[in-house]
């Protein structure tokens, strides 16, 4: 997979996260009841979904002699 493809990826992920946190959270509004443990967790996976694409943003933006 090229660096932009993982990038892309990446990028699709945080946002899918970003998705499902905020519907999880605009239920937690509604009659239905909801769970504060689903809520930790889909905040957890937003956030790591987040760090991969930092890191791979920052990796990218370095030189490639620079790269561990």
């Amino acid at each position: 997979m090229s660096e932009e493809a993982h990038l892309a990826e990446l990028r699709r992920q945080a946002r899918y996260r970003l998705e499902r946190l905020e519907i999880y959270r605009a239920k937690v509004y509604g009659p239905r009841p909801t769970s504060p443990a689903k809520l930790e967790e889909l905040e957890r996976d937003h956030e790591l979904a987040t760090s991969r694409l930092r890191r791979a943003e920052r990796a990218a933006d370095q030189p490639e002699g620079d790269r561990a």
